[in-house]
């Protein structure tokens, strides 16, 4: 099995795992809690629009901030305090959501939160080749999708002893095994920055929770779904 790490855009037309760790894929992996389905967009406009359609609740942020009109912001612990009998949570972010739309792989969600069963997930699926794709933040490097990613590498590694991983996901898995200096790393990037100023650090210290679920979304036919691996 072939591992690999990419920025934005995915090498593997088999597996694929989108990590945007602050917050897309830490949000998608809480609300897989308590929605049936997500449906990730690409707009303002189109969530709007889907929420009439469907009746569910919509969920997300430009530039960290909440959109005006949104029930909720792109957050974890919004998710978590947020009451709702909707099945259905309409998410649309300023990175991790957009890159969805470029994968013809079948793509799971993965962060610190789900790391080992974003693995687990990823082994059961893939014949060739999981590649992790780091979301970024607008077309630049994000050091905590870099760690987070890192985490689910060493997981793979881990279970896969004939898992042949590039020099690049090594150098994450290398990166991500002193916690102390991640954690530091999360709150000090640009995103931690600029969550901390916005007044969402406790999403921060929600995303460094390291395999607290074992929700695994996967992106088909336009929704994320919880995956069925075992």
């Amino acid at each position: 099995m072939k591992v690999t790490l990419s920025f934005e855009e995915t090498k593997s037309s088999d597996v694929s795992i989108m990590v945007d760790v602050l917050r897309a894929s830490t949000t998608i992996t809480t609300a897989l809690e308590k929605f049936s389905q997500i449906i990730p967009c690409f707009t303002p406009e189109e969530a709007f629009k889907l929420k009439d359609e469907t009746g569910g609740i919509i969920a997300g942020e430009r530039k960290g901030a909440k959109i005006e009109g949104f029930d909720i912001g792109n957050s974890p612990n919004a998710i978590i305090d947020f009451d709702t009998d909707s099945e259905t949570l309409i998410l649309t972010t300023s990175n991790g959501t957009r890159i969805l739309e470029k994968m013809n792989s079948q793509v799971l969600i993965g962060c610190l939160n789900n790391a080992e069963a974003t693995a687990d997930a990823s082994l059961s699926l893939a014949t060739t080749h999981i590649d992790l794709v780091m979301a970024g933040v607008w077309g630049n490097f994000a050091i905590e999708d870099f760690l987070a990613a890192g985490e689910i590498i060493y997981q793979i590694s881990e279970k896969c002893s004939d898992c042949e991983i590039d020099e690049y996901a090594k150098s994450a898995i290398l990166a991500s095994r002193d916690y102390s200096a991640v954690k530091k790393a999360f709150f000090e990037s640009t995103s931690g920055n600029k969550l901390k100023n916005l007044g969402y650090g406790k999403d921060i210290e929600y995303a460094l929770f390291k395999n607290s679920s074992k929700n695994v979304g996967i992106y088909r036919n336009n929704a994320i779904n919880t995956i069925n691996f075992k």
